[in-house]
C-alpha cells in the first residue's frame, strides 16, 4: 500500500554531515504523518523527528537535525550535522496514516503503520 525507500547513510567522522532520503510511494494521499527513528545495537528504537506539516525532535537532536519534505517529490529527509557517536545507529523512515488527532505528535514506534529497511549510519571517534 506504502512502500518506503530510504537512503543516505554511511560512515562520517564526528563532526560531520550527512543526509537521509525517504522517498514515498503507492497511496501515499493516505499518509498523514512522517518520522524518523534509529536503533542502536542492544537498545530499542527511538524518535528522532517527525513531520506533520510542523516538526518535532528529540532532545537529543533539536539544533542538529532538521526533517523537512518535498512533496513534490513524496520524499522526506533528514539532515543531520554535528555527528555525533551517539547517533550511530541503523535509521528508519517510518509513514502514519491520517486519522486521529494531530497532537500530541507521534513518538512511538507503534503508532506508525508503514516502514522503510533502515540505513545504517555509523560516527567515528
Amino acid at each position: 500500500q506504502v512502500q518506503l525507500v530510504e537512503s543516505g547513510g554511511g560512515l562520517v567522522q564526528a563532526g560531520g554531515s550527512l543526509r537521509l532520503s525517504c522517498a514515498a510511494s503507492g497511496r501515499t494521499f493516505n499518509i498523514g504523518t512522517m518520522g524518523w527513528f534509529r536503533q542502536a545495537p542492544e537498545k530499542e528504537r527511538e524518535f528522532v523527528a517527525i513531520w506533520t506539516g510542523s516538526t518535532f525532535y528529540a532532545d537529543s537532536v533539536k539544533g542538529r537535525f532538521t526533517i523537512s519534505r518535498d512533496n513534490a517529490k513524496n520524499t522526506v529527509y533528514l539532515q543531520m550535522n554535528s555527528l555525533k557517536p551517539e547517533d550511530t545507529a541503523v535509521y528508519y523512515c517510518a509513514a502514519r496514516l491520517r486519522g486521529g488527532s494531530s497532537w500530541p505528535p507521534k513518538t512511538r514506534d507503534d503508532q506508525y503503520d508503514y516502514w522503510g529497511q533502515g540505513t545504517q549510519v555509523t560516527v567515528s571517534s
